[in-house]
């Protein structure tokens, strides 16, 4: 028999209340609920009470997406042995998953697919960070591939294109607006405006195929090095 542990659940719709709560008592049954609350207000007193084993969070409370966050965080802080499962309705939002996992979420299971298994509950208890469900779990894999796919793009051409670490760094600043004469300025590039311009002349040369290199200006090899992802338009900082 499973080691029993208590419970409280945070969660403002009556009905989805109801049913977490047959969940535990059906297939959860080891578990302990020690308490429920509808907000943040009805969450702290029972917390003063008695500290549960597991808070079960949900994120969207009285209309803020943002306010089980701030109770995430709180409890971490106050409560570092608590174990924290988010439990949300919020699908599409994926930056407030990110934000909750930062304030020190155990895992996020989502309302959606076979919703709250007695495998999520057991994984946080048993110690194991970032506890996700199979729709959390699809997101994060696509996201992976992307990232993936565009990293490896990027390799080839780098390599396809001869690009060194000076034509990057000019690029990204001249994507960033910077005009030759700031990018000289920069400890990373100790060229003068004239090697810029015939640095630029060359990446025109490498970057577009013969017969195509008049009137191309520097807006276009900007967009030309995103096209190639040998610059990253989501990771654009300038340089000291």
């Amino acid at each position: 028999m499973s080691e029993k542990f208590s419970v409280i659940i945070v969660e403002d719709a009556k009905l989805e209340l109801k049913g977490t709560e047959e969940i535990f008592r059906t297939e959860i049954q080891e578990a302990d609920i020690i308490g429920v609350a509808m907000n943040e207000k009805e969450l702290y007193p029972l917390l003063q009470k008695q500290v549960p084993d597991l808070l079960l969070l949900d994120l969207g409370l009285g209309g803020s997406t943002t306010v089980g966050v701030s109770i995430c965080e709180k409890v971490k802080k106050e409560h570092p042995a608590v174990k924290v499962l988010i439990f949300t309705g919020e699908l599409l939002n994926e930056k407030l998953w990110v934000d909750v996992l930062d304030a020190g979420a155990d895992g996020i299971v989502l309302k959606t697919g076979e919703l709250l298994t007695k495998y999520e509950i057991q994984s946080v208890m048993a110690g194991k960070r970032y506890v996700f469900n199979q729709p959390v779990l699809e997101k994060i894999t696509e996201r992976f591939r992307e990232v993936v796919m565009r990293d490896a793009l990027r390799r080839k051409s780098i390599i396809e294109y001869d690009i060194d670490r000076y034509d990057e760094c000019f690029l990204r600043h001249l994507a960033l607006g910077y005009t030759k004469e700031m990018i000289s300025s920069l400890r990373t590039m100790p060229f003068g405006v004239k090697s810029l311009e015939k640095r630029q002349a060359d990446l025109v040369a490498r970057l577009f195929p013969d017969g195509e290199q008049r009137g191309i200006n520097v807006t276009r090899l900007v967009v030309r090095a995103i096209e190639l992802h040998i610059i990253d338009v989501d990771n654009l900082e300038a340089d000291e």
